[in-house]
């Protein structure tokens, strides 16, 4: 038998209405109530969506208001004691207070927020923020302690299930498995280690399994995606008896793992005591053998065939040749689904009418990738000819794919193959240029700025949707963009800050602007996937070789540097982040991708010197996501990551200042990889840390300067002076002060004008407080 089903969905909905609702109800435009009717709303048209295409399950479980991991601190009651939650304040309430951040004012929380009295500090800070896994989906991290209890404390799930099943579906719940739950969270003490907790969190698994299975569930799918990982011996080994006391619940477990091939786990993952394994086919085909070697012909295998991370249309006959022999070697059920969540795709293609018709015929996206599983399952049962029309057409896309000419450039593969061996490569090393920097800039002590962004206000975002509408002329909307640049540069000056920005009030996105401007780059209109929380982007397409045809920043920089004598940044994004924020192509490999696009950035960063640009900031936020989950691909992907970050950097001369930009992921054991980047200065996140990653730069004793964030923009509250002047000293004692710079954790594109002036004006008040101390 050949089923088919999904590991999960877009939650934002077709529009992003989850979107707009979030962001009503922290203004308070709409009550708790509304949003959870919004919610209700979408859960009920995305099982819809899947019942129309032939799935043989609704996955319910995968819907969060912000984010899935949160949802789970929440069902498993472990929310952590610092936020004083007495147990009265509303579930959701306390959902966004520990997303969000809890501040004096309650501000950003909506309607009726209920939440807990805040400390005399002005607030709680979130909960830590970092990348899930190789993605740029943003989860929420777990808090552990030694005293972390855990208790079955919401009816979330049991309420989605009801709802589903009150609409006729059948249903597969999905929960994160409980050895990703605890690997996935943070220890908050000292000399304590996370794992201890297992079996305090296993029996309320247990509960969650017989709650489900009471209700009628017959599957519920259990993600382990860090079976994918290289795990400690005492944590590969707690599957085996985690799993045999879960089973005794006797709903069946549909054991999924993505993202990275199992390797040294198949065998066990195979023998786990569940009724189906799920693997990724896509990123780790190199499984499908092993796995139907060892995994019993009783157990469900379930095969990620369609790529649930990427937007390219699936080659229906490379598909077939792979199942196939699945099919005609596994004895038990069979089931189809996209390689993962389809979380990290837009929802559907039906709105993207400005695309032409050949690059439309390339993609699929979230819907369209449901029905590709329903192709697939058809001429597996034997019954092709009722789908081929559907197979026509998909040879047809592959075909006109391969042979494009828009694909291939000449000149671009020439001008990489023509390159100076030590392009990548500045003149001098840092010691060397550090002093010729400082001549040059004149700065003080721990020098203030920020990463690059201004609030993005409505005003803004109006004049650029007249001026792509065509309701603006291009010189119209150029005078309204340096009116907010020169708004941005006077209240930075009013602030006191030492290095300037322009605030990017041009600029839709940091990949999607630049992408814009080059050749190779394609983009939907709608093609939006959630971030984290309400943030959604909508990832560039990479569909051929990527070259700049023209400068693509420096007017406004240069304009924006005529306004004030401080020194202005250029603002770019660097070859790393713009791969891996976009949409790939999956026909060479990523290594050549972001050669190119370094060489195109390399041409910015020279012009940008030349116009007179004493500092430039090429943000490379992404390079963490993009290392390999297995160690073993480690060394190769830092080799021509950060030599990809060096070709667009070493154009410049020594008194030219390089800078780059990292947030929300874990460095400290890719530091030498960082250092080989051979960036003058590094900004971090490390507030919401509070400051722990920093340390790991102290241990290392990283060569150029450092800019940790002293706040967090992701949080509506506004920290005092004490707060980051604290934030600051503890810096101080790890990084030489004389290495130091101020700064948010990253840009300020989300904030309003009000508490980003009042963060700045505390963070500047705060830098020279330390200066008067270190004088």
């Amino acid at each position: 038998m050949v089923r088919t089903h999904t590991l999960g969905f877009p939650r934002m909905g077709a529009h992003r209405e989850l979107k707009f609702a979030l962001e009503q109800y922290w203004r308070g435009d709409i009550d708790a109530a509304a949003l959870e009717a919004e919610g209700a709303d979408l859960r009920a048209q995305h099982w819809a969506v899947q019942q129309a295409a032939g799935l043989d399950f609704v996955t319910v479980g995968d819907f969060a208001f912000y984010d899935h991991v949160a949802n789970h601190i929440q069902l498993l009651g472990c929310e952590p004691a610092r936020f004083g939650f007495t147990g009265e304040e509303p579930e959701l309430a306390r959902y966004f207070s520990m997303a969000r951040g809890a501040g004096a004012d309650h501000s950003g929380h909506g309607a009726g927020c209920g939440c807990a009295k805040e400390n005399a500090a002005g607030g709680r800070f979130a909960l830590e923020m970092t990348k899930w896994f190789d993605t740029n989906y943003h989860y929420l991290v777990p808090e552990f302690r030694a005293d972390t209890e855990f208790h079955l404390a919401s009816q979330r799930l049991f309420d989605e299930v009801a709802q589903a099943m009150l609409a006729g579906h059948k249903v597969k719940a999905v929960l994160l498995g409980p050895l990703s739950f605890l690997w996935l969270g943070k220890e908050k003490e000292a000399g304590f280690d996370r794992f201890s907790l297992l079996e305090k969190l296993l029996p309320v698994y247990a509960q969650i399994l017989d709650r489900l299975k009471a209700l009628g569930v017959e599957w519920v799918q259990v993600d382990e995606p860090i079976l994918g990982l290289d795990l400690p011996d005492r944590w590969r080994h707690a599957f085996e008896a985690a799993y045999w006391q879960l089973a005794r619940s006797g709903v069946k477990l549909m054991l999924a793992t993505y993202f990275s091939p199992l390797s040294d786990k198949l065998r066990l993952a195979c023998q786990l005591p569940v009724a189906g394994l799920h693997v990724d086919a896509v990123r780790a085909a190199e499984d499908l053998t092993g796995v139907l070697d060892w995994l019993p012909s009783h157990k469900v295998l379930s095969v990620g065939i369609v790529d649930g991370r990427n937007i390219w249309r699936t080659d229906v006959d490379a598909a077939l040749a792979r199942l196939r022999p699945v099919a005609d070697k596994h004895r038990g059920e069979l089931w189809l689904a996209p390689s993962c969540s389809l979380l990290h795709v837009p929802y559907s293609l039906q709105t993207e009418n400005a695309l032409d018709a050949e690059l439309k015929s390339w993609l699929a996206f979230a819907v369209e990738k449901l029905s590709e599983l329903r192709v697939l399952r058809t001429v597996l049962r034997g019954e092709e000819a009722s789908v081929q029309a559907e197979l026509s057409a998909s040879r047809a896309a592959i075909a006109s794919r391969r042979s494009s000419p828009r694909v291939h450039r000449e000149a671009v593969a020439a001008r990489m193959g023509q390159a100076a061996p030590h392009a990548d490569r500045r003149a001098s090393g840092f010691a060397v240029r550090q002093p010729l920097q400082r001549r040059r800039l004149a700065l003080p002590p721990l020098p203030t700025t920020t990463i690059g962004s201004f609030p993005q206000t409505a005003d803004i975002r109006a004049a650029r949707a007249a001026f792509k509408r065509g309701q603006l002329d291009e010189a119209q909307y150029r005078r309204k963009m340096q009116a907010e640049i020169a708004l941005a540069v006077r209240k930075q000056e009013a602030l006191g800050l030492d290095v300037l920005v322009h605030g990017e009030a041009e600029r839709n996105d940091m990949v999607e602007y630049f992408g814009e401007q080059l050749e190779g780059f394609a983009f939907t209109a709608n093609g939006w996937v959630q971030s984290y929380g309400s943030r959604c982007v909508k990832p560039p397409l990479i569909y051929g070789d990527v070259a700049r045809t023209k400068p693509m920043t420096v007017d406004w920089t240069v304009y924006a540097q005529s306004l004030s004598p401080k020194p202005m940044k250029g603002m770019l994004t660097g070859p790393i982040t713009m791969l891996q924020w976009s949409f790939v192509r999956d026909d060479q490999p990523r290594s050549t991708t972001a050669r190119q696009i370094a060489w195109a950035i390399r041409d910015e960063v020279v012009d940008l010197e030349r116009a007179g640009i004493a500092i430039i900031q090429i943000d490379e936020p992404a390079i963490r996501e993009g290392l390999p989950l297995r160690r073993s691909g480690w060394q190769p992907y830092l080799e021509w990551a950060t030599q990809a970050f060096r070709i667009a950097a070493c154009g410049v001369r020594d008194e030219t200042q390089i800078h780059t930009h990292m947030c929300y992921s874990e460095f400290n054991d890719i530091l030498p990889g960082i250092a080989a980047m051979d960036a003058d200065v590094i900004t971090i996140e490390t507030s919401r840390s509070d400051m722990a990653l920093l340390r790991d730069f102290g241990d290392f004793r990283y060569p150029g300067e450092i800019g940790p964030g002293v706040y967090d923009i992701h949080s509506p509250r506004v920290p005092s002076v004490s707060e980051m002047l604290a934030q600051l000293e503890k810096a101080a004692s790890v990084i030489a002060p004389g290495q130091l710079w101020v700064n948010p954790d990253c840009g300020l594109k989300t904030r309003g004008w009000p508490e980003t002036e009042a963060a700045l004006s505390n963070m500047v008040a705060a830098a020279r407080a330390l200066r008067a101390r270190l004088a």
